[in-house]
């Protein structure tokens, strides 16, 4: 027959606190033997739980069929954590959830490393049932930090970062980015005791685009969610040099009138030195050239020639050109090649980019250049000038050679065409009424006496030489 809950609390409460030397074991198979067990089909249910360090977990035990047999849960040591709703175990993190005859529901707070684990769920049946549950525990990284080989880097080099997750559980992945690009690093794992350590290195060759972009260090890990953190690249590189022409505005360079040329230049750091030149050749004297501004006053033919402007900074020089063209004062048409060159400057600017499908022409003063393709970035530094007169020459030159050619064939062809039509008309077999009635003769004479008209005939056609 059953014993009632209250005799059953108080009595063990009092083995437990006054230490008769009655065993909770022996408590339990006392307190069993008086029960009546019911069926085999009763069972225990129960989870596994993954926590995050720190945080609660919630063990739960549960059973089918019940028959109001006794509930206990046993940490991984075979310690007692609860008998029913009573909780032996002096450990005020356990707490119970929920106790009825079908559940004993146990949370356990500021979970460590150590609560891991094996949990048993036992029930006092005949025979008794037992099952596990692994409480597993997460830890996330501590720290995440982001060394960068060079605060300051060159356009060109090879700089290395190296992010390092620490003291996490289980060890992290650690993901790399620049602005929105994915990258791929090296990492590599230290284990100290239960917990990881990695480290993970990235190479990164920065160009002049990559100034101000951050690059990010991501961790994927199933105890943290949007961990990351970011370094800021600072990359110094050479100036970009643009010439504009302020007057004439899009027009042609006429003798007598005014030209004014603008010099911009952006780098970093920015460039403190610009200077403008002739090339291959002395300045004009009647030239002004007022910082960053070139004027001529009245245009002439000896202007003719390529302008420079050249800037530097402490990474290195650049320079932009402008082929000038004098042109006559009665000259009205726009040439169609037009003047401003920005060519780099050495074969490393080739590297530089990635390369448009623009070309870039070449000029007098750049003919041993390569020809080469710029970059949208450095086509943006060129505005549009006016072509030298040999081009426009050249052009109208190939045009006449052109048209002299187109003509002569077509003469050709019309003599032909009229030869082939005389010759076919002419073309056949001519017969004389001389030799009518002659075909049957034997020998000359005998022709000539048969023929038509008879000898009178032959008479009539007999010539003599003197």
């Amino acid at each position: 027959m059953y014993v009632s809950e209250h005799v059953q609390r108080r009595d063990l409460n009092a083995a437990v606190q006054q230490g008769t030397g009655t065993t909770l074991w022996q408590w339990i198979r006392q307190l069993s033997a008086g029960r009546c067990f019911v069926s085999d089909g009763q069972n225990l249910v129960t989870e596994d739980v993954t926590v995050v360090e720190g945080d609660v977990a919630t063990i739960s035990c549960r059973v089918k069929n019940s028959d109001d047999s006794v509930i206990q849960l046993l940490n991984p040591n075979r310690q007692t954590i609860y008998f029913r709703d009573f909780r032996p175990l002096k450990d005020s993190r356990f707490q119970l959830v929920n106790f009825s005859n079908s559940e004993l529901r146990v949370s356990l707070t500021n979970v460590s490393i150590s609560d891991e684990g094996r949990y048993f769920c036992q029930l006092y049946t005949d025979p008794p049932q037992e099952i596990y549950t692994t409480i597993t525990v997460l830890v996330p990284p501590r720290n995440l930090v982001i060394d960068i080989q060079k605060e300051t880097a060159v356009e060109g080099e090879e700089i290395e970062l190296n992010c390092t997750a620490m003291a996490s559980r289980p060890a992290t992945t650690i993901r790399w980015f620049k602005g929105n690009k994915e990258l791929t690093g090296k990492s590599e794992v230290e284990q100290w005791s239960d917990m990881y350590t990695v480290t993970s290195q990235l190479l990164l060759k920065v160009g002049r685009e990559d100034d101000g972009v951050p690059v990010i260090c991501l961790v994927d890990h199933p105890a943290v969610k949007d961990l990351q953190t970011q370094r800021y690249l600072e990359v110094m590189y050479k100036p970009q040099v643009r010439v504009s022409q302020n007057y004439p505005l899009q027009g042609l360079t006429r003798e007598g009138e005014p030209l004014e040329l603008t010099c911009t230049a952006f780098g970093k750091p920015q460039p403190t030195d610009m200077r403008w030149l002739r090339v291959d050749d002395e300045m004009p004297q009647h030239v002004v050239v007022s910082g960053s501004n070139l004027l001529i006053s009245n245009l002439n033919k000896t202007d003719n020639g390529t302008y420079r402007c050249e800037a530097s900074n402490a990474v290195g020089k650049s320079h932009a050109d402008y082929m000038l063209f004098v042109y006559d004062t009665t000259a009205t048409t726009e040439p169609a090649v037009h003047g401003f060159t920005q060519l780099p400057n050495s074969a490393e600017e080739l590297d530089y980019g990635d390369l448009s499908g623009t070309p870039v022409p070449l000029t007098a003063s750049t003919e041993a250049l390569p020809t080469v393709q710029l970059s949208n970035a450095s086509l943006a530094f060129q505005p549009d000038s006016r072509a030298g007169e040999e081009g426009a020459i050249r052009s109208v030159d190939h045009a006449v050679v052109g048209g002299v050619v187109a003509v002569v064939v077509f003469a050709m062809l019309c003599l032909l065409i009229i030869l082939g039509r005389y010759f076919a008309r002419h073309k056949g077999t001519y017969f004389t009424h001389e030799a009518k009635g002659a075909d049957d003769a034997a020998d000359a004479d005998t022709a000539i006496i048969n023929a038509e008209g008879g000898q009178n005939n032959s008479e009539e056609k007999k010539e003599y030489f003197i």
